[in-house]
């Protein structure tokens, strides 16, 4: 397995592996899936406000198995410190560590840019590949949002995860 910087050229692949969990998932409470110019366009604004992206070739050299990022968890300044992550991985390669490997190398490069706080907001409560995957990598639940989802004719939770990244009262200047 490859894990390397995603590039424009892997944009299909990302729209394909997220529009199908859009369309059968509750990772994401998104109910239509974007184009390909929009997801392009997500991950030029999420870089340009600080965010990485990544994706994983499982195979090295072959398909993409998935796809991981953070960005900024708000916008206020005073949330500058952490981020948020979001992990997609296509149908068929789950189980077999490319969300460990991605989620690993994000937090990696999180740590190293100086960020504080990693947060996952896991949609639905019955995610448990997300929640086991979080958990595995030191993430902490912080909180439940009980039923601020409505998806597939039902309501959903998200459950809030933390991680710490960088010890110390205070992060670097931003």
């Amino acid at each position: 397995m490859l894990i390397r910087e995603a590039l424009p050229a892997d944009i299909p692949a990302i729209q394909a592996i997220y529009a199908h969990h859009v369309r059968h998932g509750v990772g994401t409470f998104e109910e239509v899936p974007p184009d390909p110019a929009t997801m392009a366009g997500r991950m030029r604004t999420g870089r340009a406000a600080g965010g990485h992206w990544l994706v994983a070739e499982a195979p090295a050299g072959g398909p993409t198995a998935g796809y991981a990022y953070y960005g900024p968890y708000r916008a206020r300044s005073a949330y500058r410190f952490a981020v948020e992550d979001s992990v997609y991985i296509r149908d068929d390669a789950r189980g077999t560590g490319v969300g460990t490997a991605l989620l690993s190398a994000l937090v990696e490069h999180a740590t190293a840019a100086g960020y504080r706080q990693m947060i996952a907001a896991i949609g639905s409560s019955d995610n448990a590949g997300s929640i086991s995957l979080h958990t595995r990598l030191g993430f902490t639940r912080s909180g439940v949002l009980r039923d601020v989802g409505f998806k597939f004719d039902r309501w959903l939770d998200v459950v809030l995860m933390q991680r710490e990244l960088a010890g110390g009262p205070v992060g670097p200047a931003r």
